[in-house]
């Protein structure tokens, strides 16, 4: 696959992206994935971009806002996701806020108080569904008004004790039963082949594929 681009809006494929966000487990899991398909990805911290506010109570909402804040301070094309965990039986927390679910509780924000904060609220629950959620917003420039969306849901269930040394966020609480493993146990090419973020990318290449 090469060429992948929108020529409508610049005339040119998009070579080159920033990605709005400076989580080094979504560099690495994007880099792999876009790469494959002759995508340079810059991280936008290696352009001093700060990271913008997320405010909103949807995904699609905060993805746009980091995408075109990204846009806006580098004049490249800009990649952004907005992504997190969805439980049934929490009425879809943590959702937007997954990246801060113990921090909004007085814990301090990071994985580890996350999932304990996430391992508690389920307790004595038997419904134990849950499906990670991502929404990609791709801008040309930063007032694209014709951004490229695409999400993707990644279906599991989630398990009180840890399984597994690899991905980041909720991935060891994680599991998978088709695969019989939680996503912090799968290798990352696997999990680059299967995660939400890998169904909404292959979304937007598609997209992107059409467009070239």
């Amino acid at each position: 696959m090469s060429e992948l681009g929108d020529r409508g809006a610049s005339g040119a494929p998009l070579k080159k992206i920033v990605l709005a966000s400076n989580n080094a487990g979504k560099l690495r899991e994007f880099a792999a994935l876009l790469g494959a398909a002759g995508i340079e990805l810059i991280a936008q911290g290696a352009l001093n971009v700060p990271e913008a506010e997320e405010p909103y109570p949807t995904f699609v909402e905060n993805a746009l806002t980091k995408a075109r804040h990204a846009a806006r301070l580098t004049g490249l094309p800009a990649l952004a996701d907005d992504s997190g965990l969805c439980v049934r039986a929490l009425r879809g927390a943590p959702g937007v806020y997954s990246a801060r679910y113990a921090q909004l509780a007085g814990g301090e924000k990071s994985d580890a108080a996350n999932n304990a904060r996430l391992v508690a609220a389920l307790q004595g629950e038997a419904d134990r569904r849950a499906y990670y959620f991502c929404v990609l917003a791709l801008v040309r420039h930063a007032d694209d008004p014709e951004p490229l969306i695409a999400e993707g849901r990644w279906h599991g269930e989630i398990v009180d004790a840890p399984r597994g040394a690899h991905g980041f966020g909720y991935d060891p609480h994680f599991f998978l039963p088709t695969l019989n493993a939680s996503a912090a146990e799968l290798e990352p090419a696997v999990k680059n082949a299967s995660s939400h973020r890998a169904i909404a990318l292959r979304q937007l290449l598609a997209r992107l594929t059409e467009e070239a």
